[in-house]
Formats: structure tokens, sequence, C-alpha cells
């Protein structure tokens, strides 16, 4: 059994550690409230551009941005992953599980015959695709608490502009949803081409007509490309707010395990302190009786 020093030098570590994880729960709480309001303030602009870029495809029939257009059935081709995770650690198993569904979803193409590339958004993620040998086209760290549009278009325009050339099939777009506090969701969704059900318009009898200035073309190229930058920073956007709920939820169970661990070592040092008290009445006991 351990002495009763070493004991009281555990109780007083585990203490110092449940200060710690007790502080960072705070401060996670405090971030979570912040990036929830960017998330939600970001939602509606990204609602607005997909029902006009919705109206825009279906109003110009005659010209389709690659965006849009379906992916040849070609083989052998690349596939791009753009991986949000987070830049620190300490959040529970939030960039396990997306990386795993990433690893699954790549699994999948790489069976079909397909090569893999990824541009990695979080220090976490990068250093994933580098250990499991994935190419790196380009990759954004150090985001901070704030996302900026700036930041990251740059990383992601590498990406599409390989699609636009021809180079990938499809790209897809991996990031947490946030839900709620308790819950965040990981989520592989297909970016490029743009699914249908992302440009479902609004339904009815009547139709939308536009006047472009200078050209339709040019009009809907500009949009479309916002469109994805918007797409993009709302997952990072969720993801953010997924990080610091998910980081609260870990250290608040990191600080409560702690205190089960300082009153159990607390027991047994009692315990021990018995065990040591009664050893020495016992001592003295028998030296009385032997004089």
């Amino acid at each position: 059994m351990a002495s009763s020093k070493e004991i009281r030098g555990k109780i007083k570590s585990v203490e110092n550690t449940k200060k710690i994880t007790k502080a960072m729960e705070m401060v996670a709480a405090s971030k979570m409230r912040k990036a929830q309001d960017r998330m939600r303030a970001a939602r509606p602009y990204s609602e607005k551009i997909r029902n006009i870029a919705a109206n825009l495809a279906s109003a110009n029939p005659e010209y389709t941005h690659p965006f849009m257009a379906a992916a040849k059935d070609v083989r052998a081709k690349a596939v791009g992953f753009i991986v949000v995770t987070t830049d620190k650690g300490l959040c529970g198993g939030m960039n396990t599980n997306v990386l795993r569904m990433l690893t699954q979803k790549a699994r999948e193409l790489e069976t079909a015959g397909n090569k893999i590339e990824a541009v990695a958004i979080g220090n976490k993620g990068l250093g994933f695709l580098n250990r499991v040998g994935v190419k790196v086209v380009s990759h954004a760290i150090q985001i901070g608490d704030t996302p900026h549009l700036d930041k990251l278009i740059g990383p992601v325009k590498v990406m599409l502009d390989e699609y636009q050339e021809g180079k990938l099939d499809a790209v897809y777009l991996c990031y947490t949803k946030f839900v709620n506090t308790m819950k965040q969701e990981p989520i592989v969704e297909q970016l490029l081409p743009l699914p249908a059900a992302r440009l479902e318009g609004d339904k009815g009898n009547h139709s939308w007509d536009y006047i472009y200035e200078p050209e339709a073309q040019i009009v809907i190229d500009e949009l479309l490309m916002r469109y994805v930058e918007a797409l993009v920073y709302q997952a990072v956007a969720e993801n953010i707010a997924s990080e610091q709920s998910a980081r609260m939820v870990a250290m608040k169970s990191a600080s409560d395990n702690a205190g089960n661990v300082i009153g159990e070592l607390k027991l047994v040092y009692n315990k021990t302190r018995q065990a040591a008290i009664t050893k020495e009445l016992s001592e003295i006991v028998a030296g009385a009786a032997a004089v």
C-alpha cells in the first residue's frame, strides 16, 4: 500500500488538474455562446443565396455552370475532400468521429478506382491527412474563434479551380454540424457538383425572370462561387460552435471524474492513516505489556 505522503501528493495533483479543467469548462461555455450566435447569424445569408442560385439556375437553363453539371462517369479520376476540423484538442471524440466518416468514404472511393486529395481546414485534420498519406493540396490552420472568409477562400479556391478544370469528379465537404449543446453530428456531404436538393427553388406556378448586367454567364459564375464559399464558411462556423460545445462537455466530465478520483484517494488515505495509527498503538501496548 502507498504511503500517506504519496497519497497526499496524488490528491494534490488531481485537485490541480480539476482546477484547470473547471477553468477550461467555463471558458468554453463563454466562447460557445458567441460561436452559436455567429453560426446562427450566417444561416440567413446562406439560405438567401441558395434561393437566388436556385432561381437563377431555373431562369436561365441554356447555360449550365460547371458546379451544377452532373459528374461524368470516368474512372481513375480524383475526388476532393474539404476537411474541417479543430486546431486544438480536448474536445472529446468530435474530430475522431468526422475523420472516421472521412476514412470510410475515402475507402469506398478508392475501391472504385478514384484518387483522393484534400484541403485541410484545421490543424487536427492536417495532421491526420499527413499521417494516412492523403495528398493535401492546400490547408488553413490557426483560424481562431472567429473565422474570416478571406482566410478560407485561398485554400478552398485551389480545389474549386481543379474541379472547374476537370481534374476532379466531385468535391465533398466534411465537418461537424451543431445540433445542440449535447449533440454534434459528423457530416460528409457532396459539395460539387451541387446536388439537386440544394438548388430546389420555391415550388409554385410562377417563374423568375432576371435582367442580367453584364451578361447571364458572368453573373451566374460569380454567384455560384459566392454560394460555395458561403457553404464552406457555414461549415466552419458550425464546426467552431460544435468544438466549444464538445469541449465544455468534455471538461465538465473531466472535472466530475477528478472529483470522484479525489474522493476515492481520500478514502484510501484515511484507511492508510488509520492503519498506521492502529499499528503504532499495537506496538505501544505490546511494549507496555512486555515491561
